[in-house]
């Protein structure tokens, strides 16, 4: 089984071809190769390019607890990188198909940048989802851990929780984001931001994902959490998004469609040795 590594701003992922492997994944296999001291380790992996009739490409995400995610902007990045280092694009836009909808994507800058047009934002709650009446999911209070957290929901495919502080830690987010994760409120877990404004274009979060941990970058992430600071008023339209890994461009449009630009680096090719499979993780 070959495999690719590449990271974009520290959010690593291992891209396996189906044509490489001539069977799906399973969940225990998806475990194992993701795991930091077992496996090759990674924040996932993506599975592709798979055929499909009505778009160029066609992509399936898995995190590292072997569920199945169904959009990641840093994995869409990563992904395009991917594809133009094996020559089956070029610079003109392209589309790519996940469980979470469709993106357009364009590699650019040498193949060292990729734009993603990540689709739109819904505050929607009964497209996020979360528990309650039909409503925009704004400024509202989670109790965790004792403590009243105001916070938005949003969903560009996949489920974000955006919780408000005027100051963010890695702690905070290791401690509170799995708890938030997994509520109740939640019917299909949700990925967690915290968040501060830092000004009218500047926002910084730290990273909680649903089903992969403690993050230091997320593509779907940082759009989400723009999102939010754009819908409340308190930042304009164009916006960077800073965290551990580093920044990622967002453009947000009327419509709230975004636009996603950031970096994406390769790590590394090799192949699985079957060996690695007959662990108990």
């Amino acid at each position: 089984m070959k495999f690719f590594k590449y990271h974009a701003l520290g959010n690593d992922y291992i891209i396996i071809n189906p044509a490489n492997v001539g069977e799906e994944l399973t969940p225990s296999q998806v475990k194992v190769i993701c795991h930091r001291n077992y496996g090759i380790g990674s924040d996932g992996i993506l599975f592709g390019p798979l055929t499909s009739e009505e778009n160029d490409f066609s992509l399936r995400i898995f995190n590292p607890d072997g569920s199945e995610a169904e959009k990641s902007g840093n994995g869409l990045r990563i992904f395009s990188k991917y594809l133009w280092d094996q020559g089956l694009i070029q610079e003109n836009p392209f589309t790519v198909l996940t469980v979470g909808g469709k993106v357009r994507s364009q590699v650019h800058a040498g193949g060292r940048e990729v734009t993603v047009e990540m689709g739109k934002v819904s505050f929607d709650s009964s497209v996020i989802p979360v528990e309650g009446p039909p409503r925009e999911v704004l400024n509202e209070s989670i109790s965790v851990d004792g403590q009243e957290l105001l916070f938005c929901a949003a969903t560009i495919g996949n489920p974000h929780c955006i919780i408000f502080r005027d100051e963010i830690t890695a702690e905070e987010a290791r401690k509170w984001g799995p708890l938030i994760e997994n509520a109740s409120l939640f019917p299909n877990r949700t990925n967690v931001q915290f968040m501060k404004i830092l000004d009218r274009n500047n926002i910084q979060i730290e990273i909680w994902e649903r089903g992969a941990g403690y993050t230091l970058a997320s593509g779907s992430s940082s759009s989400a959490a723009a999102a939010v600071a754009h819908r409340l008023g308190m930042c304009d339209s164009r916006i960077d998004v800073h965290m551990p890994g580093g920044k990622i461009e967002i453009t947000i449009y009327d419509d709230f469609s975004v636009l996603m630009k950031g970096p994406v680096t390769r790590i590394a090719e090799g192949t699985i040795a079957n060996e690695m499979f007959n662990q108990p993780i």
